[in-house]
């Protein structure tokens, strides 16, 4: 390696999330701020929610429900 082209490197930097949960990770930044993490993600956490925005969700199970019901037309 080169010497004085690398970025100092920090084993145990420190990562805060906005949800209050605290870890260290390796980094070239000592500290890091996030927004989100897995503690509180959603799909981390199971916690997932479905926005239905104008009942767009309910109507499109209504049609997936309506093309599963119909019977195949048979010619007598």
């Amino acid at each position: 390696m080169k010497k004085e082209i690398h970025p100092k490197y920090f084993d145990k930097a420190e990562v805060n999330c906005a949800c209050g949960n605290k870890f260290t990770v390796g980094s070239v930044m000592e500290k890091i701020r996030v927004e989100i993490c897995s503690a509180c993600h959603p799909f981390y956490t199971g916690g997932d929610k479905t926005i239905d925005a104008a009942g767009r969700v309910h109507k499109f199970k209504a049609r997936q429900a309506k093309a599963t019901s119909k019977k195949p037309k048979t010619k007598s």
